[in-house]
C-alpha cells in the first residue's frame, strides 16, 4: 500500500461510501473472496486508515475497487466497514455505480460486478438512479425470540439479503431521528443477546445486523427501517442488503407477490424502490433502485511519523 490513497465519496440515501481508487495494496489474483482473506489479513490497515479517524467516520462504507476475475464483469469490488468486512454492500454498490459513471467509465445500461459473495448486476438508469439485481436472498428462520434483559423478549426473523439480519419491531420506540440513540442501544442489545444465545444464520453466519421495522412517514412508502450495522453505526440509507433481507421475509409469509414494488424509507425518511423475482432454489432475487450523489474526491495522505496514519482506534 503506498502512501497516497486515491479516492471518491459519494452519499447513497444520505449513507456514505468511500470507494479507493489507486493506491491499495497487491492481492494478486483469484476470487475475489480470496482476495478479502489477503486484505483483512495482511493488509488491515487499509480498512482503518479509510474508514477510521482521522480520515473516516464510523458511518462510513469503504469500497476496493478491484481488477475482476473475467471479462465479463465490469468491476470487481470488496467492501468493508469500521471494524470489519461486507460480504455484499447495496448502498455501496449503488454508489460504486455513480462513481464510475462521474469518472466516464461506465455508461448508462446494465453491468455487473463481482463480489466475495457473488456477482451482482447493475443498471445505471441516469446520472444518480441505479437498479442493482442483489445476491439471492432468503429467510432463514422465522419467529425467532429472545429475551433482552433490559427490554424483555422480541421475536423476529433471521434472513440473508447479502449479510444476516435480525428483523423485529421494537414494543416503544417510534422510528424518528430523535430516538436514534435509544434505537442504537436497544440494537446493540439485542446483537449480543443473540451472541450470547448461540443464535446465528446458516452455517454458524454471525448475524452483525439488526433491523427494526415501523410504519412510513411519507404514505407513499410501504415501510420504514433503522439498521444498526456491524460497527455499531446506523445506516442513513433504508439499506441494500437490509431492504433484500425484509423482501425476504415478506415473499416467505406471502405478503409481496413477485415483481410487486415494495418502497422502504429510512430513518431519514431517504427511499429504495424494491422488488424481486423467485429462483429455481426457493430464494428471492431482489432488485432494488436508489440514488447516490458524488460530495467529494480526492487524495488520503499517509505520512511517515504520522502516529494516527492507521486511524484511531
Amino acid at each position: 500500500m503506498t502512501g497516497k490513497l486515491r479516492y471518491i465519496d459519494s452519499h447513497t440515501g444520505g449513507e456514505p461510501t468511500r470507494v479507493v481508487l489507486e493506491g491499495g495494496p497487491d492481492l494478486g489474483t483469484g476470487p475475489l473472496d480470496e482476495r478479502l482473506e489477503r486484505l483483512a489479513r495482511d493488509h488491515d490497515t487499509l480498512r482503518t486508515s479509510v474508514i477510521l479517524e482521522p480520515r473516516g467516520s464510523d458511518a462510513m462504507v469503504g469500497a476496493l475497487l478491484c481488477e475482476p476475475t473475467d471479462p465479463k464483469y465490469s468491476a470487481g469490488v470488496i467492501f468493508f466497514n469500521n471494524v470489519s468486512y461486507l460480504g455484499m454492500c447495496g448502498h455501496g454498490t449503488i454508489g460504486l455505480m455513480v462513481t464510475l459513471a462521474h469518472l466516464g467509465r461506465l455508461g448508462p445500461g446494465n453491468h455487473l460486478f463481482e463480489t466475495p459473495v457473488g456477482p451482482v448486476e447493475v443498471r445505471l438508469l441516469n446520472t444518480n438512479t441505479v437498479e442493482i439485481e442483489n445476491v439471492p436472498s432468503w429467510r432463514y428462520a422465522s419467529a425467532v425470540a429472545i429475551d433482552v434483559e433490559e427490554d424483555g423478549r422480541y421475536v423476529g426473523d433471521i434472513a440473508w439479503g447479502g449479510n444476516w439480519f435480525y428483523l423485529t419491531t421494537h414494543p416503544t420506540l417510534r422510528l424518528t431521528r430523535e430516538n436514534i440513540p435509544n434505537l442504537l442501544r436497544a440494537s446493540d442489545r439485542i446483537r449480543e443477546a443473540l451472541r450470547r444465545a448461540g443464535i446465528t444464520g446458516a452455517n454458524g453466519g454471525d448475524i452483525d445486523h439488526v433491523e427494526f421495522f415501523g410504519p412510513p412517514d411519507d404514505t407513499s412508502a410501504n415501510g420504514k427501517n433503522f439498521v444498526n450495522c456491524p460497527g455499531g453505526a446506523y445506516d442513513r440509507s433504508p439499506c441494500g442488503t437490509g431492504t433484500s433481507a425484509k423482501l425476504a421475509c415478506l415473499a416467505a409469509e406471502g405478503k409481496l407477490a413477485p415483481g410487486e414494488t415494495w418502497v422502504q424509507e429510512s430513518i431519514l425518511g431517504s427511499q429504495f424502490h424494491a422488488r424481486y423475482r423467485p429462483d429455481r432454489e426457493g430464494r428471492i432475487v431482489p432488485m432494488i433502485q436508489g440514488s447516490a450523489y458524488v460530495c467529494a474526491e480526492g487524495v488520503l495522505v499517509r505520512q511517515p511519523g504520522d502516529p494516527f496514519a492507521d486511524g484511531i482506534h
